[in-house]
C-alpha cells in the first residue's frame, strides 16, 4: 500500500522536527550536567559551580529591585 505524496512529505517533516527536538533536549541536559558539576575557582578559598553563580547573581539582581522599591520618597 503506497501513501500519497503529501502524506509522506508531512511524515518526513514530522520526523525531522522530532530529531531536532531530541538533539536540542540532549544539548540542554548535557549543558545542565556540565554546569552543575564544573567548579569555577575564583580565589584559593572560593569555589562554586555555574549554577551557584547564576543563583547568586539572580539574588543580587532581586535584592537591588527590593532595595529600590523600598526607598523612601521625599
Amino acid at each position: 500500500m503506497s501513501f500519497p505524496k503529501t502524506q509522506r512529505l508531512r511524515a518526513s517533516r514530522r520526523g525531522q522536527a522530532m530529531v531536532e527536538y531530541s538533539i536540542l533536549n540532549w544539548v540542554l541536559v548535557v549543558a545542565l550536567v556540565i554546569g552543575a558539576s564544573v567548579k569555577v575557582r575564583w580565589t584559593d578559598d572560593v569555589q562554586s559551580n555555574v549554577i551557584d553563580l547564576f543563583m547568586r547573581s539572580y539574588q543580587i539582581y532581586y535584592d537591588s529591585f527590593y532595595f529600590v522599591l523600598n526607598l523612601p520618597f521625599p
